[in-house]
């Protein structure tokens, strides 16, 4: 983000010193990372100056007056937003677009609009987590959609909810502020979004993901892809992405989109042309026949999505050396809240099952990763030292070898030093 907002002529002041007042800004922005006792929010409070929450600074500064095409799920927000975006820019709409990754189509993870500058259309990843200190409901209650997306709904940021029903809760509330004349495409899949929807809803609902409706088709060998709804074959087309998962957000933005107008065989058309997200299986670097890869997942279910997507790439033929079968080294952070906490951690060990070998960076953790990876026997490696874990996966790895580096950080920049210790 630093370097976007450098590009953008953006002055970045790191760390939240009192001195700041001195910049006598109009408002403070208050993001949900910002907690009581930050010395700077502190005196914010006790001079009474305007502040607002992030969330409710766009509903009144950007998003009022627009159509607001919403992405909501635990899973595959950021890809299937920037879908839905490229879907709508390829189609000529040239939407205003906010979305928590880069999508590589466009280089930038926010914008007001493209060269129509009066679009009404803007796309926003609509998260779940809570907005600010001072105000403890879901980020997306306040984003108002005409069009919005369910993709899935799992038990998540542990540090906030105490259950799965307490999400759907929330999500039972995004609902409420969806008007009659909009659209929710939901996720038929999903028992808990059937939940939510069975609370109530005043909004017409388009499903995907069942045997009788939408869903979308693939082989990840030719990267074909088929719309089908039920058996009837609506379109078709091929694009660079892999798995189930990205095949389900496919379908997704394709049925929002047509909410705006763009048919399905145009959104077809388009995902042929979608690059992907940044740090989504991002290929970092191959040294001596060693791939390195960048992946965001960091809860379980997208922990297992993404080293099974990897596993059908190596199947495929797509990577590895032919001289022997290619093996996957998993490198893990656990460093969301949810995981820091423990409460995923008896899931991790199904969720790596599919790698030959995982590497475990445990600092910071309240609780023992090597105990909770044990089930993996002798191919799981811990390390609280990033130095030390680096050198144990540059000793195992061996020419072919995949490296799946999976975070939800920076990691401290383990894929540049992987790559320079791999080289030397």
């Amino acid at each position: 983000m630093s370097t976007q907002l450098e590009a953008a002529g953006i002055d970045l002041v790191e760390g939240y010193g009192v001195e700041q007042m001195a910049l006598k800004p109009d408002s403070y922005v208050v993001g949900n990372a910002i907690s009581r006792g930050n010395p700077l929010l502190e005196e914010i409070l006790d001079r009474g100056l305007p502040y607002i929450s992030g969330p409710q600074w766009l509903a009144d500064h950007v998003l009022q007056g627009r159509w607001v095409l919403a992405v909501a799920g635990t899973h595959g927000k950021t890809t299937t937003s920037s879908m839905l975006a490229w879907i709508l820019q390829d189609a000529g709409l040239s939407p205003g677009f906010l979305i928590g990754g880069v999508p590589m189509n466009f280089g930038v993870s926010a914008r007001l609009s493209g060269e129509i500058s009066d679009s009404p259309f803007f796309v926003i990843e609509a998260d779940e987590y809570d907005t600010a200190f001072c105000d403890k409901r879901s980020k997306f209650i306040h984003y108002r959609p005409r069009t919005a997306i369910l993709n899935n709904l799992e038990f998540d940021h542990a540090d906030i909810f105490v259950d799965l029903a307490a999400i759907e809760t929330q999500f039972h509330h995004f609902v409420r502020t969806l008007p009659r004349n909009g659209l929710l495409v939901s996720n038929a899949a999903e028992a808990s979004l059937e939940r939510v929807l069975a609370r109530a809803c005043w909004t017409p609902v388009e499903r995907f993901n069942e045997s009788s409706g939408w869903r979308i088709k693939g082989d990840d060998a030719d990267g074909s892809l088929r719309l089908m709804r039920g058996e009837e074959k609506i379109g078709e087309t091929h694009w660079a992405l892999n798995g189930e998962h990205n095949r389900a957000n496919a379908v997704a933005a394709l049925l929002a989109a047509r909410h705006v107008g763009v048919p399905l065989d145009k959104g077809l058309l388009a995902l042929s042309r979608f690059e992907n997200v940044k740090r989504r299986m991002e290929l970092r670097g191959t040294v001596r026949g060693i791939s390195v890869y960048d992946d965001f997942a960091h809860h379980p279910t997208a922990i297992a999505t993404t080293v099974a997507g990897l596993r059908r790439k190596i199947d495929s033929g797509e990577a590895g050396s032919a001289l022997r079968p290619p093996r996957i080294l998993a490198v893990l952070e656990p460093r969301s809240n949810t995981m820091k906490l423990g409460v995923m951690k008896a899931q991790l060990p199904a969720s790596l099952a599919e790698a030959d070998q995982v590497f475990c960076y445990s600092a910071n953790l309240g609780w023992d990763a090597a105990e909770a990876l044990a089930p993996l026997g002798e191919k799981a490696v811990v390390a609280d030292n990033l130095h030390d874990l680096v050198e144990r996966i540059v000793v195992a790895a061996q020419p072919g070898d995949q490296v799946l580096v999976m975070s939800n950080g920076g990691f401290g920049g383990i894929h540049g030093k992987l790559l320079a210790a791999l080289a030397a």
